[in-house]
């Protein structure tokens, strides 16, 4: 199962790393790379992508 959302209108997927206990999120569909971390749902509610 992926679990997608979208922030300032671009993709992420969301994943559980359990190695780190932290929640991974890649924006997808850009010309680079871009990820953040967060600890739980809320911190993932609170990520904002700034072109």
């Amino acid at each position: 199962m992926i679990n997608q959302m979208t922030i300032n209108g671009v993709k992420a997927v969301i994943s559980y790393d359990s190695d780190i206990d932290l929640f991974h999120g890649e924006f997808i569909g850009l010309s680079g790379g871009a990820d953040f971390y967060a600890s739980d749902a809320e911190g993932i509610n609170t990520e904002r992508y700034i072109d």
